[in-house]
């Protein structure tokens, strides 16, 4: 095993913080991944707790604050799971450093999301009884992980419109995939918020505080933002502005074959994974073997729930030479991958949900 329980063949692109993604292959065919091969990504040094001796809060403009332990948690509301594909927003950037460098930022390439089983409380429930007050319209959510990259350094934290947080579907966890949530991942409690960005699926969970506004915490505030129209690389950071990040969006990507592969001529599996975003469901798959000029329908499974992706798969007969294929999805609300990563460039490396590319040679 390699880093924190994580299998050895995965693209460690930081060792503190600790930020991995698995190999794409580890990903197709497999509707949830395993912790071991799960995606990483931190901000700061993972901290560590005594569930013990841990407590949250619950404050804010609430009439009734409340002070819980693990075992009030788990005790004082009726527990349930949630299936949720959590993704990066810097999922397939490497697409985009193709169009253009982007300075300082991960290059990660199509495997920072992962799909999991998380079990814990409705965040719904935990506020019910702290009664929000008139007003009340976001929810913040607080953890100890000071990170670096925030000036000056800062504990990590984001916020959730409240009417998101009042979903049945967002969760304070201490379970993942049937077990203890490991410490990585943010035990001893962490928020799922599915269909969003990762970023707000705060782990290591300390507080949650119910507030007028959005978070004022640099990774609400400043990062996690498109940067304005005609921002230059390396210069998107504090007062850049832009468009806050939070609900996903439809993407894409091509697990098998592997980028770079030589393969044999004729009737090759081409696998991927697909999701919607924002409870929709993927409707279909297009996959070319001749960057777009031609098409075959892939096969795509069903909607295992509103929150997960959804695996696809096809044959392509592979001619001789070398070869660029192409996906594209569309959504159950009609809308289509754009095709152009550099229409979707922008200085943070957010967002690339344009068709995914893998270059192959045959014969």
């Amino acid at each position: 095993m390699g880093l924190w329980g994580k299998r050895d063949d995965m693209t460690v692109h930081e060792r503190d913080p600790f930020n991995a993604e698995p190999p794409r292959s580890a990903l197709a065919d497999a509707p949830f991944t395993p912790v071991d091969t799960f995606y990483s990504r931190n901000h700061g040094p993972v901290p560590e707790a005594d569930p013990a001796t841990w407590r949250l809060e619950v404050d804010g403009l609430v009439d009734h604050p409340l002070t819980l332990s693990l075992d009030d948690l788990r005790t004082r509301w009726d527990p349930t799971d949630v299936e949720v594909t959590l993704e990066c927003a810097g999922n397939r950037r490497a697409g985009l450093t193709e169009v253009r460098d982007i300075p300082g930022e991960t290059p990660w390439g199509p495997g920072a999301i992962s799909t999991g089983r998380f079990h814990g409380v409705r965040l719904a429930d935990v506020l019910a009884d702290a009664r929000p007050r008139p007003g009340a319209a976001h929810v913040a959510f607080a953890a100890p992980d000071v990170s670096p990259l925030a000036r000056p350094p800062q504990p990590y934290g984001g916020s959730v419109p409240l009417a998101k947080a009042l979903g049945p579907e967002v969760l304070l966890a201490w379970s993942m995939n049937g077990a203890p949530l490991p410490r990585v991942h943010g035990a001893p409690l962490r928020a799922v918020v599915p269909g969003w960005i990762g970023a707000r699926s705060v782990k290591w969970l300390t507080r949650v505080t119910v507030r007028r506004t959005p978070s004022d915490n640099y990774f609400q505030a400043v990062a996690y933002r498109l940067p304005p129209t005609g921002t230059a690389p390396g210069t998107a950071a504090p007062g850049a502005g832009g468009l806050p990040l939070g609900p996903l969006t439809l993407n894409c990507a091509i697990l098998r074959p592997d980028d770079g592969a030589r393969l044999p001529c004729g009737p090759t599996p081409v696998t991927g994974y697909a999701l919607a975003g924002q409870g929709r469901t993927v409707t279909r798959v297009d996959v070319s073997h001749d960057s777009g000029r031609t098409w075959r329908r892939a096969d795509v499974n069903a909607a295992a729930g509103p929150w997960v992706w959804q695996q696809w798969r096809t044959t392509l007969d592979l001619p001789r030479g070398e070869l660029e294929i192409v996906a594209r999805a569309c959504d159950s609300d009609g809308t289509v991958m754009p095709e152009s990563p550099g229409r979707l460039w922008n200085p943070k490396g957010y967002a690339n949900t344009s068709w995914p590319r893998t270059r192959v040679r045959c014969g």
